[in-house]
């Protein structure tokens, strides 16, 4: 596996070794050690699988504490553009953003640490992705932020006739009106 931070160095990019041939393909996803080596030591306690159309945007989601949760994110089958936006208000990198292509063919992973907010645009139809979760959903702790916030301003693919959202998306407010109000 290659670990390679990203421009913000927490969020980290895996590229597992694949293994194929004329039967198929094999590659580890996660190894708690090998990860304990490039400093992710989360345990992870939950794993989550969804399923998106093609232009659908999920997020930006997290969680407050005690419930923050870091994510390892993957793409069984399809593509996304996936995105981490910092949110530790005492961070020298508070509201900037970072995105990655996960698909199918990659099979890249993004680890995205406790005290970020995350969202993902479906590139394809059918597009399902797995990711462990260091914490346990908590619905009373569950936080959003707008996907479009021109504040973060996250370059987000094209999508014609533009994003699918849940209307729980649409109203999430903008990073400074969350932070303004105590980060709650």
């Amino acid at each position: 596996m290659k670990f390679t931070p990203l421009a913000i160095p927490d969020v980290v990019i895996i590229a597992p070794d694949v293994y194929s041939d004329d039967r198929g393909f094999f590659f580890e996803s996660y190894q708690r050690a090998r990860f304990s080596e490039h400093g992710i030591t989360n345990e992870f306690v939950q794993d989550n699988h969804s399923r998106s159309a093609r232009g659908v945007v999920r997020g930006l989601h997290f969680q407050l504490e005690p419930f923050a949760q870091g994510k390892l994110v993957r793409v069984i089958q399809g593509a996304i553009y996936d995105v981490a936006v910092d949110i530790r208000q005492e961070s020298a990198t508070f509201g900037k953003w970072v995105g990655e292509r996960l698909d199918t063919q990659n099979r890249h992973m993004l680890y995205i640490p406790p005290g970020f907010a995350h969202g993902f645009c479906a590139l394809e139809d059918n597009t399902e992705i797995l990711y462990k979760a260091s914490r346990i959903y908590s619905p009373a702790r569950e936080r959003g932020l707008a996907w479009d916030d021109p504040d973060i301003g996250i370059k987000w693919p094209v999508i014609e006739g533009g994003p699918s959202l849940s209307e729980k998306d649409r109203a999430y407010p903008r990073l400074r009106v969350w932070a303004a109000s105590g980060g709650d």
